[in-house]
């Protein structure tokens, strides 16, 4: 009778544990599960899309991106859509990337390129590019990507489009990086595919609050009734999910996840560059509007208790020889990682992700938000100097 026996502790710790299982419950199946019912829909053919295709101006911003642009802008140039433009900012490059594009406009009479001045004073030259940029372009859709992004198909742009409709002024889409082999690309890859779940998630629940440039769009006009990016002047970063944050609503935004809608990043060569990238979306993240962040950061910690419970419910039953006690605890953690792994896996195969999550997602659980922490030590150790104008 040994063996079944609860005492307080246990119960507690038992009940606990069931309840942060709960909450993990409405996490993943009313927000990280989205976007595969977003894909359900789209495969039943419940959505419904306009069908103009109405000029549209593409924008990009590169600084000695040559060998970037070479193997992708073709990719963005060469698609299957009936008019636009591509527009590329040279921001300062000391490459190739001047005769490059000169050249490739020879072949693409699409293609526009412009520079950004070299005695700028202004306290973000990405932003000023941009700036430069949007009011170069001759079309009031604008659709934004990067140097470093390819279009898995050429089916992009008219993927993207379709959801131009009266109402819509803002439309987020999925992106995430080439396979590559290695613990390190697992791990950004799989951080990419996270928090893509979570933006696009709580996009597609109404509430959008930021937007990653390497595969959006807006309209012209909103740019401008914003007065740009005045609203974040005093900060170095943010052209993307702080313009976003600011303008975006459930009513006038729409996601975009089809697969051939879907643009791929070159792998992360150096640590180094990802765990900048990450500062700047931290530093920025700072000055979001709305709720999300905190109620994403309720997430991280009912995972983190989650997994402090399982292991303190477990490690007290063994020493106590309550076996079935043990048996309950672990049984819930397995109920969580079957979910997670069906959520997490089905939309990763969903968005064609090369990658397979299974042993490591306890794993990557428990390391994120870790590598998270030391980021913003390392932010502070560097200090708001790095983000903002004094």
């Amino acid at each position: 009778m040994e063996a079944f026996a609860f005492n307080s502790v246990e119960v507690i710790l038992l009940s606990a544990t069931l309840l942060v299982l709960i909450i993990q419950f409405f996490y993943y199946f009313g927000l990280y599960n989205r976007i595969h019912a977003r894909n359900k829909a789209l495969k039943s053919g419940e959505l419904h899309f306009t069908q103009e295709l109405p000029p549209l101006s593409v924008i990009i911003c590169a600084k000695n991106e040559s060998e970037n642009l070479r193997k992708f802008l073709p990719a963005v140039l060469e698609q299957d859509y009936p008019q636009y433009e591509v527009i590329v900012i040279n921001d300062g490059s000391t490459d190739e990337s001047e005769d490059l594009l000169s050249a490739l406009e020879e072949k693409y009479d699409h293609l526009y390129h412009s520079f950004t001045p070299e005695n700028s004073r202004y306290i973000s030259r990405k932003k000023l590019a941009l700036t430069l940029g949007i009011k170069a372009s001759k079309h009031e859709w604008l659709v934004f990507t990067e140097a470093n992004c390819k279009p898995v198909s050429n089916q992009w742009l008219r993927l993207m489009a379709r959801n131009f409709t009266p109402r819509t002024d803002v439309v987020l889409g999925y992106y995430g990086y080439e396979y590559a082999k290695g613990w390190f690309n697992r791990l950004v890859s799989f951080d990419a595919l996270f928090h893509s779940l979570r933006y696009l998630g709580w996009a597609l629940a109404g509430s959008p609050y930021m937007g990653i440039g390497r595969n959006m769009a807006y309209r012209k006009s909103l740019f401008f009734e914003q007065k740009g990016f005045s609203a974040h002047l005093n900060l170095q970063r943010g052209d993307d999910d702080l313009f976003i944050n600011q303008v975006a609503k459930g009513f006038n935004t729409k996601v975009e996840t089809a697969l051939d809608a879907t643009v791929r990043l070159e792998p992360v060569e150096w640590r180094k560059d990802w765990i900048e990238e990450k500062i700047s979306y931290i530093a920025t993240s700072n000055y979001y509007k709305g709720s999300q962040q905190v109620v994403n950061g309720l997430e991280t910690m009912s995972r983190l208790l989650f997994h402090a419970l399982f292991l303190g419910t477990t490690l007290l039953a063994i020493l106590n020889f309550h076996w079935l006690v043990a048996g309950l605890a672990f049984l819930l953690w397995m109920i969580r990682e079957v979910m997670q792994a069906v959520i997490i896996n089905r939309t990763a195969k969903e968005q064609g992700e090369d990658w397979k999550y299974y042993l490591t997602l306890p794993l990557f659980d428990l390391l994120l938000p870790l590598q998270n922490f030391k980021v913003k030590l390392y932010r502070l150790y560097r200090g708001k100097s790095d983000f903002m104008r004094r």
